[in-house]
């Protein structure tokens, strides 16, 4: 789809603008015929103003538009950060339901100092609300139709459009990857994804294969891998913008493109949902890309520790005892809690050959989590009070909900073992979630650091699952844009 920006409202298919609740007009549409004028009364009736709530009103002479559409965007107090792209992923997949190849939306003049804002959440709402996963459909999706913004035009809203378009793209390459089968993304496609990006990007991209691993020490990443045919990779994208003697920020994400859960094999029930294992990995992939993209002025890594989690002849097994990456031992109780083995591996490799300033890693780590927060707000957990603060800002921003939970030395003693440093599981059932950021706290020494637990949060998991239009059924990319937003704003 193209996106331009307009200053005045120019001969459109259908015309798009917002309706505050108990409202008697449309923000920023002027004048009409009485006809219309009529007609558009009578729909503002019906839809009050309601958030989502949609009308359609034909114009007799067809200018400037064939067709009004208007939307409620709820009470002016209630409006959030997110509103508009909300509303905004509704009058998109409309326009697409009654088969138009463009619309125009009329952005709020009297929201001045919100209109930055504004625009972003528009671009961003329409074009995640018009992906569509149908790679393996006959049946292929229409075309996205293109979107004219009316609003005064500036370079600071041309800006924002462009910046907004390439995170919004940022995440639709996020769910494009995560939403791939596991028959079609083993360890070797996440591998080529990277160096695609990279070589286009001009991003330093390394990969480290099985036999390098194990002769490197690798040992959470080559024992959760031994069971697979497709072997593991470590993929490592550079982003080298910044200045030379400044420190990176290193993120990491957890890509088991398959869990059956190993030797301690998972229920059949939701099994296919295991694809969404890789997504910690493809949202460092999506933010990478758009990084790069944007053309920032930092350094910053990109750690993928990527494997295939089955059971086999060559599988890691409960009971057995390996070496990671940073000389600690494991001893292994469930082969099902494999994320935090090849992540453990990744963190220790980040903070040693990085000396970064933060690293942050992401992963569906556990279903405590989804037990403890639902599926609408990811877990966090971070050893830095300055760096958490700019996380939960950048969630605000972005909403993107996260919650802290704690990690106390009551939670590292719960991963103890008898027989070796660390156990690869807690006590029982009890905090599953921080036992695991245990483990993982475990692999670094003291590099401020952030652990996002997405494994609620990062597909739609039916109606536990808040309805967002710009989050169609499958991968949501959680987590790109508020990351994307905390680099922004990192010398802010």
């Amino acid at each position: 789809m193209k996106i331009k920006v307009e200053d005045s409202i120019n001969p459109t298919q259908i015309l798009c603008g917002f309706v505050l609740e108990d409202s008697n007009k449309v923000l920023g549409l002027k004048k009409m015929d009485s006809k219309t004028s009529s007609s558009i009364n009578q729909s503002l009736k019906d839809i009050e103003g309601k958030l989502g709530k949609i009308a359609i009103i034909p114009t007799p002479d067809k200018k400037p538009a064939k067709r009004i559409l208007i939307i409620g965007i709820g009470k002016k107090e209630d409006l959030t950060k997110d509103t508009f792209r909300y509303v905004s992923g509704k009058i998109a997949q409309k326009i697409r339901e009654i088969k138009l190849n463009e619309f125009s939306i009329i952005v709020p003049p009297n929201f001045v100092n919100e209109q930055i804002s504004s625009i972003s959440q528009i671009v961003e709402g329409v074009k995640m609300a018009l992906y569509k996963f149908d790679r393996f459909k006959v049946e292929k999706t229409i075309k996205s139709p293109n979107l004219t913004i009316i609003v005064p035009k500036s370079k600071k809203i041309l800006q924002s459009v462009k910046i907004s378009e390439i995170i919004a793209d940022g995440v639709i390459f996020t769910k494009s990857i995560s939403n791939l089968p596991p028959n079609e993304c083993t360890p070797t496609t996440l591998a080529n994804f990277a160096k695609i990006i990279s070589k286009k990007n001009k991003m330093k991209c390394k990969i480290i294969s099985k036999m390098e691993l194990k002769k490197k020490g690798f040992g959470g990443i080559v024992s959760v891998g031994a069971g697979s045919k497709n072997e593991p990779k470590l993929i490592i994208l550079e982003h080298n913008s910044g200045p030379k003697n400044e420190k990176p920020i290193v993120l990491v994400g957890k890509a088991v493109t398959f869990d059956t859960g190993g030797i301690s094999l998972k229920p059949g029930i939701s099994m296919d949902e295991m694809k969404f294992d890789k997504c910690g990995g493809t949202t460092v992939l999506g933010i990478m890309k758009s990084i790069s993209e944007l053309k920032l002025r930092i350094n910053v890594v990109g750690i993928i520790p990527s494997v295939e989690n089955m059971p086999g002849g060559e599988s890691y097994r409960p009971g057995d005892i390996i070496k990671l990456y940073n000389g600690k031992t494991a001893e292994i109780l469930n082969t099902d809690a494999e994320g935090r083995l090849i992540l453990a591996d990744a963190l220790a490799y980040g903070e040693k050959h990085y000396s970064p300033k933060a690293i942050i890693d992401f992963a569906t780590l556990t279903g405590a989590c989804i037990i403890a927060l639902g599926n609408n707000v990811a877990a966090i957990v971070s050893n830095n009070e300055q760096l958490k603060k700019r996380i939960i800002d950048s969630s605000k921003k972005t909403t993107e909900e996260v919650w802290e939970l704690p990690l106390t030395q009551d939670y590292m003693n719960m991963i103890k073992s008898d027989v070796a440093d660390v156990k690869n599981i807690g006590i029982g059932k009890a905090a599953g979630t921080i036992t695991a950021a245990a483990f993982l706290k475990s692999a670094i020494k003291n590099t401020p650091w952030v652990h996002f637990d997405i494994a609620g949060v990062a597909w739609t998991q039916g109606a536990a699952t808040k309805e967002k239009p710009y989050n169609p059924k499958g991968a949501t990319g959680f987590g790109v844009r508020l990351i994307l937003d905390y680099i922004q704003n990192l010398k802010n």
